[in-house]
């Protein structure tokens, strides 16, 4: 009888334990998706009260933060040259700084004033950290701090950057970390042991600057640039399949339900039938062109904020849009999904916007405005939402 009661137990602890709960651990989460399971600990309306903490960050920042567990990690770099690279951790649950480390970066160090060297969001595979700085020095650390290993890869690839900084995260898939460092001169992606830091495989890639980030589809990769997408087996690099009718060198993909979503002549469904090796582009949609802000994908509709600041949601099954609503933008920062709640946070006020996506058109429930510039995706773990500016770095929950 005990051990009955036990297992009821058991069983009923692992059933409080949704995704929404779980670890965020590279940029839109540890599925590329930027979606996690309903969760009523979140916050819907928002004021003062929601911030649970306010931390300073000691140089600039675009990188999203990651949560392992209870450490939160996020990038900075600061200097005249953004030539000082900073690896923090913080605990997410008060905000107390637990470690942070510092290198001098070995690559070159020149971005567009509004972007800055720690650009690329970290990754974690829940025992490493992987921090990618645009000055294309790699560092992986322990979940202590420990330096484990570090590439300068401009050492390698000298020729491999671009005038106005690189922005590319790196994604972790199994033992493998992929690293896109795609630009006008040395352009490659990398499949990167993540024990040693050795390459696996390295692939030449178009020679075109690319902001857009690799996306993790199920167990396989997406790399995405101007000449369009190739999904590539992690471990070897191999090609499975390509869509190869351009794709939008700013804004990623967006994964969900085994389909594709490319932000290409507007955005376009692409999926692929492994039975007969073919590649179907279900649907292309011109009126769904994303701006800066990457898609995403819930409860069987496709989410895409434009340039102009309209919050458009269509039907992943023919691209029929069925509301759209007008944000305060601009957006610079990708929006993320919990349940059916959006969150959006724009760039000129850092302002967050929850949007309801129940009922039959979308509706704004609840703003905070953070009061600096925000061009950083939230990060959702632990019932809480994550935030960074330049300058610090927020926990949003319920009080």
């Amino acid at each position: 009888m005990r051990t009955m009661k036990l297992i009821a137990i058991a069983c009923a602890f692992a059933l409080s334990i949704s995704p929404s709960h779980a670890d965020w651990l590279q940029f839109r989460g540890t599925d590329s998706s930027g979606f996690v399971a309903a969760d009523p600990r979140l916050p819907e309306i928002l004021d003062e009260k929601n911030i649970a903490w306010k931390m300073p960050l000691p140089g600039r920042g675009l990188s999203s933060p990651i949560v392992i567990g209870d450490k939160l990690v996020v990038t900075c770099s600061s200097g005249v040259e953004q030539d000082r690279l900073h690896v923090l951790c913080f605990s997410s649950s008060d905000g107390t700084l637990l470690w942070e480390r510092q290198f001098w970066a070995t690559g070159r160090t020149m971005a567009h004033e509004k972007t800055c060297v720690a650009a690329p969001t970290p990754a974690s595979d829940g025992e490493r950290i992987f921090a990618l700085f645009s000055s294309n020095d790699l560092i992986c650390l322990d979940l202590d701090g420990g330096l484990l290993w570090l590439r300068g890869l401009t050492q390698d690839y000298p020729n491999a950057s671009n005038s106005l900084g690189l922005a590319s995260s790196p994604v972790v898939v199994g033992d493998t970390l992929v690293v896109h460092i795609e630009n006008d001169s040395q352009s490659f992606a990398a499949g990167i042991d993540t024990a040693t830091g050795l390459n696996r495989w390295r692939k030449d890639r178009t020679k075109r600057a690319n902001w857009s980030s690799p996306v993790v589809f199920g167990d396989r990769v997406v790399l995405q640039g101007s000449e369009g997408v190739d999904v590539l087996v992690p471990a070897t690099g191999e090609i499975e399949w390509r869509y190869g009718t351009g794709a939008s060198t700013i804004p990623s993909s967006a994964v969900g339900g085994g389909v594709l979503y490319v932000p290409s002549n507007g955005l376009a469904a692409v999926r692929y039938d492994s039975s007969n090796k073919s590649v179907e582009e279900t649907w292309v949609e011109g009126s769904l062109r994303p701006g800066t802000a990457s898609p995403v994908v819930a409860d069987e509709k496709v989410y895409v904020i434009t340039s102009a600041g309209v919050l458009n949601c269509a039907d992943v099954e023919d691209g029929e849009r069925l509301w759209r609503i007008r944000l305060e933008g601009p957006f610079g920062a990708s929006p993320v999904v919990a349940g059916s709640r959006l969150f959006a946070v724009n760039e000129r006020q850092g302002l967050l916007q929850i949007v309801d996506l129940e009922g039959e058109e979308g509706e704004i429930i609840g703003k905070l405005e953070l009061g600096e510039m925000i061009q950083a995706t939230p990060a959702i773990a632990n019932h809480a939402i994550f935030i960074r500016s330049d300058g610090h770095l927020w926990k949003i929950s319920r009080p």
